[in-house]
């Protein structure tokens, strides 16, 4: 089988150790087991957390991939975003640092080369964690190819048929192609190729306001691509409007231009090769030339050409593989995790599911999928990050709620970091103190909405997060000042009295 025909570009040696592990050329399946305990269709987060735990147990487990094992996280997504989100942040720094006392340094456009030569090199030195070895010397069966169900407890690979007591369906999704008039025949990209680029283009066009189109828009202007993103709407629509006003601004500010609110009308190729994209925008059409086009318009799951019919699965083509609250599909024998069925589309969420499905599947638990506590963080500059209810959400269920603020330029850490534009809101009913959510947009918000998840999980309210000794000077410290908010709250009129009472009895 040749493993370049899926197009990981370029046929450098990182992307020929990264294809040695997660689809080697030459690699033989083995022969099936009379029967197993658990057979996995996809290696991404979901399927393969799936099979190593079943293999730790002592069960039998298949796991299928028909594409790259480690799925979009190692190979188009968290990995390769991250390893280039990094040096645009230092790229930054480095033109900001007269703000600094520093002298500062324009990014070059021989630099990106070496930009991309690092995430590939990264890519590869992670590879062997989620490699067909590791898994088969754990003892799973890693089959290659496509897998397909042919009966409620059979699926059939590559001229084999593994029959099975239960199953996981795990098969991701993919970006989603707009049906645009002449993108396809002009030519883009998706986070599924974006990363082949060697060269940097001199101006991208990145159409989405989503969580990929934003943090990969910010991170090639920084590394001195001229960037237009366009967006139908506002960016980050499902996030707090007031963290996606600032984003906003901050990518204009960054020098990105910035379309809101916009509706893409068609694609052409110009004679010269460029791309031509015709938007309209306030009632007038205008027109934005690039030379390459990166779409970010959401996800699609992976649930075509598996044969659920006929397993007796339902599924939607765009919601994906229908599952209860316990992850159990139509079928009572099959379960499904990750992007293929959940709306959380995240790495830790499909680690989290997954864990409940071997929980549930194999020893017959009642896990609830409803029952965890969800944090996630877009990776910008200034990150965002959320756990928890939405003010909407709880809107919806018909909680009054408050919320309590503290803003980043009070605090003292995030001056000195020059890092200041930024705020944490956290949400508790009105005159109680449990947290239904939160949100922080800082330049480390990702880290910083562990403690507020903590708390949360632990049925900790903001009186107690108030009490808790913050090192200084930290970001952290915020969370606290929004803490300290709500505690000034609970100072009512007849407190402030009683208290003050007792301060001048002190003093006789």
């Amino acid at each position: 089988m040749n493993s370049w025909k899926f197009d990981i570009l370029p046929k450098d040696e990182h992307n020929r150790k990264l294809l040695a592990n997660v689809h080697p050329s030459d690699w033989v399946n083995p022969e099936p087991e009379a029967i197993y305990n658990l057979v996995v269709i996809g290696a991404g987060t979901a399927g393969l957390v799936s099979a190593i735990a079943t293999a730790g147990l002592g069960g039998k487990v298949a796991l299928i991939e028909r594409h790259l094992m480690g799925g979009d996280c190692l190979n188009v997504g968290c990995v390769p975003s991250k390893s280039v989100i990094r040096p645009s942040r230092l790229a930054a720094e480095m033109k900001n640092a007269a703000a600094f006392g520093l002298t500062p340094s324009e990014v070059r456009k021989e630099d990106f080369p070496n930009v991309m030569e690092r995430m590939r090199r990264l890519r590869a030195q992670f590879s062997p964690g989620d490699s067909a070895e590791r898994y088969t010397e754990r003892g799973v069966d890693v089959f290659l190819g496509e897998g397909k169900f042919a009966g409620p407890n059979t699926v059939e690979v590559a001229g084999k048929t593994l029959n099975f007591k239960k199953a996981v369906i795990a098969t991701g999704a993919r970006a989603m192609h707009p049906d645009y008039e002449g993108l396809e025949e002009s030519g883009f990209c998706t986070n599924e190729t974006i990363f082949n680029l060697t060269n940097r283009p001199d101006h991208l066009i990145c159409i989405g306001g989503g969580p990929i189109s934003c943090e990969l828009a910010q991170a090639f202007r920084r590394l001195g691509s001229q960037v237009t993103i366009i967006h139908r709407s506002r960016f980050l629509r499902r996030e707090d409007p007031e963290a996606s006003a600032l984003l906003a601004g901050v990518f204009r500010e960054e020098g990105l231009e910035v379309w809101l609110d916009t509706k893409i009308l068609r694609v052409e190729k110009t004679d010269s090769g460029l791309k031509r994209v015709t938007v309209s925008h306030d009632g007038e059409e205008k027109v934005v030339e690039g030379d390459e086009i990166l779409v970010g318009a959401g996800r699609a799951p992976n649930v075509e050409n598996l044969g659920l019919e006929a397993a007796g699965v339902e599924y939607d083509p765009r919601k994906g593989v229908k599952v209860d609250d316990r992850l159990r599909t139509t079928n009572k024998r099959i379960y499904a995790a990750g992007d293929c069925c959940m709306a959380w589309k995240f790495t830790h969420a499909a680690d989290a599911a997954a864990q409940i499905v071997v929980q549930n599947a194999l020893f017959g638990g009642k896990k609830k999928l409803s029952a965890l506590n969800m944090s996630w963080c877009t990776y910008t500059d200034p990150e965002i990050a959320h756990v928890g209810l939405y003010e909407h959400d709880a809107e919806e269920q018909g909680i009054e709620t408050e919320t309590f603020r503290f803003d980043l330029n009070e605090n003292g850490r995030a001056e000195m970091d020059g890092a200041d534009n930024g705020f944490v809101k956290i949400m508790v009913p009105k005159g109680k103190d449990k947290i239904l959510g939160a949100t922080i947009v800082a330049s480390h918000a990702g880290d910083l909405i562990s403690e507020v998840s903590v708390a949360m999980a632990a049925g900790m309210g903001l009186g107690g997060i108030a009490g808790v000794i913050h090192p200084y000077p930290t970001q952290a410290e915020a969370i606290k000042g929004a803490a300290m908010n709500w505690r000034k709250t609970r100072l009512t009129p007849a407190v402030a009295k009683l208290l003050k009472g007792w301060l001048a009895f002190q003093r006789r």
